[in-house]
Parts: structure tokens; sequence; C-alpha cells
């Protein structure tokens, strides 16, 4: 994994990319992983909020927003590092969480459908596709009651040219490499990468970790 959040991957995430400033990064990593396109993006404050009441154990998260697609469809959308441990209580809590914060907004928002997107630096699934979509519906059959859950496994992506790639596969080769010079390739050429890149190195110069 990129040794540059290898520690405390969803702390140091959540303090760069819970900004104003930084929604277009979010936007730009969301938009490449569930191939859609965004037309409105904000911050949910839930995870802020609770992180000072949460035991660091469960205080997990990167980032909880709320879009709106270009087909005009409102998506309520977290993301999240996942360690190896209780790997699916973790995947299901978080989704609950995300999904139920929506009901402590004072602004009279529907409730939308919820999808989260964990990032895994090891193998969960069998197979070998490093991208896997779970849905659950229920027997309602409603747009809010289906789970959406995206896993992405960062030790079964694997790419050959790095210079020819998506910008889905930018992202997972910035979050999975370790080498410096195809990290470097990368970020050269992709401008929300690069951003994200700067802040996290203003952090470890300037932050001390909790």
């Amino acid at each position: 994994m990129n040794q540059k959040f290898v520690s405390k991957s969803n702390f140091v995430l959540r303090k760069v990319l819970n900004t104003e400033n930084s929604l277009d990064i979010i936007k730009d990593f969301i938009e490449s992983i569930l191939n859609i396109k965004i037309i409105s993006i904000r911050l949910n404050p839930y995870l802020q909020e609770m992180a000072k009441c949460l035991p660091t154990e469960e205080n997990f998260g990167i980032a909880d927003v709320r879009v709106i697609t270009d087909s005009n469809q409102e998506l309520n959308i977290g993301i999240q590092f996942i360690d190896g441990i209780f790997i699916q209580n973790k995947m299901f809590l978080y989704y609950a969480q995300i999904h139920a914060n929506q009901l402590k907004h004072r602004d009279n928002r529907k409730i939308a459908k919820t999808i989260t997107i964990n990032i895994l630096d090891y193998k969960y699934f069998e197979g070998t596709a490093y991208h896997k979509k779970v849905l659950i519906k229920d027997r309602k059959k409603t747009i809010e009651g289906e789970i959406e859950i995206h896993v992405l496994e960062l030790p079964k992506f694997r790419i050959e040219n790095v210079n020819c790639l998506t910008d889905k596969e930018e992202w997972m080769l910035y979050f999975k490499e370790k080498n410096s010079k195809k990290i470097q390739s990368v970020i050269n050429g992709a401008l929300y990468i690069k951003k994200l890149d700067i802040l996290l190195d203003d952090f470890w110069k300037s932050e001390k970790m909790e």
C-alpha cells in the first residue's frame, strides 16, 4: 500500500479529505470507481461529529457525502479502509452508519439510496476480480432499501502498462503501489490524485498522529 497513508489510513485520509477544498478529489474518486457522473456534491458532517465520541477502534470512515448524478439520482456515499479484523461486520456496520445518519440532518432531505466503497489491503473474496459489487435487495424492491457495497481489493489489482490507465486504474495504482516511480507516473497525469498527494505531504509535515 502507498506508504503515505498506510498508518491509520482512515484517520489520515479523513483529516485530509473532509474539507470543502477537497470535494473535487472525493468527486473524482467516486466517479472513477462507480462509473457515474456527479453534478453536485456536499459533505455530510456526521463523521467529524462522531469522531469526538467514538473509541479509536470504531472511529472509521474517510468521507461521507451527498451527491446528485447527471440522471438526477440522489445518493448517500461513504468511503472507508478496512483492516483484517471483523471484515464483514465492519462493512455492514459502516453501511448502516452512513445510511442511518441521514436522519440526523435538519435540511428536510429525503432518505436516499446509500452506497459504500470499502478499500482492503488484502484478499477477501474468492476469484481474481479486484472490484466486487455486493447488492442486497429488500422485498419491497425500493431504491432506498437496496444495499449496495463496493469492495476494492488492492492485492488483486494488476496492471502491465502504467502509461495507459483508466481513471479507475490510476486510483487503484495510487492506493496500492509502494514503488515511488510508479506512483509518480500516475501523479504526473492525474490532477486530483496529484492534489491529494500534495495534501498528504503537507499533512505529514505539519500534523501529529493522535
